[in-house]
């Protein structure tokens, strides 16, 4: 590859920010990687049971129907998670305030029991403040946390998110649809909840079962021990037990949000069609667009020679064809080509480029391939991303190198 250098004093006026593979690596905007298999290895069965391809719908949402569900209340969101942490941390909190739930509890017996000869209930309303009193002190706490940790596992999962669409009622629930019932029932998903469901019931079973185990011989002599510390066992194996379930289900949640998240991004999948009717009802008709899409281009080739000035870097054959190419990274997600010729209109711009110091590089290949596959107006094929970033590299190395020698120079 040739570099012919246009005057001093230009060159490139945007740096190259993109490489490929070991040397460059592309910011364009162009093919995202899939996803899917990756989290298909993450369940122990194939998530092809669940997929929507089956619908004939093959396409990734856009960004529209993604923020339309969300408006709509259609998040992807475990309820196992929401359960483990409303059970774990009311049960911490409850470990946590024993000393103090208990002192309450003391003194709330200890008031009803010394006043229950005195006090009429049909008369004397401190019985009601007093009961009043107790249950907030006793139950406030408890619900506070359980409040909080449902409002926090639902915002850890699907963000801050206010909507009463949800509320709206909507009359064709309450229709019977059986089909759909028993559809949802022996499909993927309702064996999957049914999975879930018999591992949670194997949990709970399995941790009551070897807890209880664990101190069957102070259980069966219980009638043995004063009422103290009957209590206070009875009161630890319970929370131990609460405390190790939740834990378990919270294990067990983590899965199962992947698996939600995996369904709800099937569920928003469009077809084909889809795409198509969602793109012209927001990008207007294609044949509207390919109409102002060919003005521009007419408009862009009667001021080709304008824009060769503007051009970083131009391609030529090196006689027969020249391609002017602009690369704005504010602006443009590749390259575009704002100008281009065959023989005497090639010639022209290579004038013009040299006059106005943009280089011109000398690629056969490369400039017939954009002559003959882009027009006027469009960014450069996929396929000549790692060439032309070659290119705009090695020229703006050599304008790198020209400036630092006239520095020296001078």
């Amino acid at each position: 590859m040739r570099v012919l250098m246009g005057g001093a004093g230009a060159g490139i006026r945007r740096a190259v920010r993109f490489r490929f593979g070991g040397r460059f690596a592309v910011p364009f905007r162009f093919i995202r990687a899939e996803e899917a298999r990756a989290r298909r290895a993450a369940f122990g069965m194939d998530l092809q049971w669940f997929a929507a391809e089956d619908e004939g719908r093959t396409e990734e949402p856009s960004e529209y129907k993604i923020r339309k569900a969300r408006e709509e209340g259609r998040v992807a969101k475990s309820q196992e998670l929401v359960g483990a942490l409303v059970l774990l941390l009311p049960a911490i909190a409850i470990l946590v305030l024993s000393p103090y739930l208990l002192r309450t509890c003391v003194s709330m017996i200890r008031f009803f029991f010394s006043r229950a000869a005195e006090l009429d209930p049909t008369r004397d309303g401190i019985i009601m403040e007093a009961f009043l009193n107790y249950f907030v002190r006793l139950v406030l706490p408890i619900v506070s946390v359980s409040l909080a940790a449902a409002v926090f596992s639902n915002v850890v999962q699907t963000g801050f998110l206010f909507t009463t669409k949800p509320l709206t009622p909507d009359f064709s629930r309450i229709v019977p649809r059986f089909g759909q019932f028993f559809q949802r029932i022996f499909s993927g998903e309702g064996l999957f909840n049914f999975i879930k469901s018999i591992l949670k019931l194997v949990i709970i079973g399995a941790v009551a079962f070897f807890l209880i185990r664990s101190r069957i011989k102070e259980l069966a002599n219980l009638q043995r021990w004063d009422l103290w510390s009957s209590v206070t066992m009875i009161a630890s194996l319970a929370i131990r037990l609460l405390v190790f379930c939740a834990l378990l289900l919270l294990a067990l949640s983590i899965p199962d949000y992947m698996f939600q998240r995996w369904r709800y991004r099937e569920s928003l999948k469009m077809s084909r069609e889809e795409v198509k009717e969602e793109r012209k009802q927001y990008e207007g008709d294609p044949q509207i667009r390919n109409r102002i899409l060919q003005r521009m281009r007419e408009q862009m080739r009667s001021n080709m020679m304008v824009n060769v000035p503007r051009a970083d870097v131009v391609v030529t054959n090196p006689t027969h064809f020249a391609v002017a190419l602009e690369y704005n990274t504010q602006i443009m997600h590749a390259p575009r080509v704002t100008a281009k010729g065959a023989d005497e209109m090639a010639r022209r711009i290579r004038e013009i480029a040299r006059d106005n110091g943009v280089p011109v590089v000398e690629n056969k290949p490369l400039a017939r391939a954009l002559y003959a596959e882009t027009e006027v107006g469009d960014t450069i094929p996929v396929a000549y991303y790692e060439v032309v970033a070659m290119v705009l590299s090695s020229v703006m190395s050599l304008n790198e190198k020209r400036r630092r020698a006239e520095q020296a120079g001078a």
